[in-house]
């Protein structure tokens, strides 16, 4: 066993990023791990499909509250995903520095009071295999984790600040079935913006409690094992859903591949253990790019491989 820290690759702006972790050495090639692509079947979650709608962006994403200056986004936008939050001016114009990495989705019902009405539905079948009923656990409130099968790799829909959850860990779920109610549970949301938060995800690290142990033991504990959405990192899903709408067999590496652009490379040592992201994904190294030097010459002192 050893210890690495690695970083696998970027997303708009966000790099993914395999975490500091044990993971288990292996000695062949990554040209054995061959990838079964499957297509995608998704649906949305609630009833509001405003998103597929021309200039129905204010009536799909829930807003954040901000005094809208010019130059500025109006704060509906701060539900969608990427950095759209944290306005900051600066001498090369307005920038968002906080990242968002899923989409906030607005109710189409609340009762009397304001409380939301809208049944959370399954993007896709797949197992329960996490449930968080602790509203001051996290950010996210109360949340529930499916995990999916797309192809050979798991894949994770996270539905947050739920009111109300009706299903529990091992649950298998059909797409489309009732997995529990909008709500408003969570730090930084009450009852005038109840929404659902919506993210599809890839794992970082399976070991991700022991990294945690080491790294953050001091900052609070880690109720949500690797379920923490720290070890689970968000594609922009709401390009994902208007990509399925153009073309309903897309894969996720094609995804990848149509709206992500590397910014860097990273490469790993030749002795190193191949990451455990890798394992779960191993599209996103298809194969090894060659043996090359790390600073030229000679050939022999620096060996590594591109990801």
């Amino acid at each position: 066993m050893r210890e690495n820290l690695y970083c696998i690759m970027f997303s708009k702006g966000r790099f993914l990023a395999g975490l500091a972790g044990l993971v288990a050495w292996c000695g062949f090639s990554l040209h054995a791990l061959a990838q079964g692509e499957h297509e995608i079947s998704l649906i949305l979650p609630t009833e509001n499909t405003a998103i597929f709608e021309e200039g129905g962006g204010p009536e799909f994403y829930m807003h954040t509250y901000r005094q809208e200056r010019p130059g500025e986004q109006p704060g509906w936008t701060a539900g969608k995903y990427g950095f759209v939050r944290n306005v900051r001016r600066t001498s090369a114009g307005v920038i968002y520095s906080r990242f968002h990495e899923g989409i906030d989705i607005r109710p189409l019902r609340r009762t009397r009071r304001g409380d939301p009405l809208d049944e959370i539905g399954a993007i896709a079948e797949g197992e329960v295999v996490y449930v968080n009923n602790g509203t001051g656990r996290s950010n996210y409130g109360r949340y529930i984790v499916i995990e999916h099968e797309w192809g050979e790799s798991p894949y994770y829909s996270l539905y947050a600040h739920l009111g109300r959850v009706s299903v529990e860990v091992g649950d298998w779920v059909d797409q489309g079935n009732v997995i529990g109610v909008m709500g408003y549970s969570g730090r930084g949301v009450n009852r005038s913006r109840a929404h659902l938060h919506l993210e599809v995800n890839l794992m970082l690290n399976e070991s991700f409690d022991d990294w945690y142990h080491d790294h953050l033991r001091d900052a609070a504990p880690n109720y949500h094992g690797i379920f923490n959405g720290i070890n689970l990192t968000g594609v922009d899903i709401a390009q994902l859903y208007l990509k399925l709408q153009e073309n309903p067999s897309l894969t996720m590496p094609e995804f990848f591949q149509e709206t992500e652009t590397p910014f860097f490379e990273v490469k790993v040592p030749v002795d190193a253990a191949i990451p455990n992201m890798l394992w779960r994904y191993p599209w996103l190294c298809p194969e090894l790019d060659g043996w090359r030097p790390d600073y030229g010459t000679p050939f022999e002192m620096g060996n590594s491989w591109k990801i």
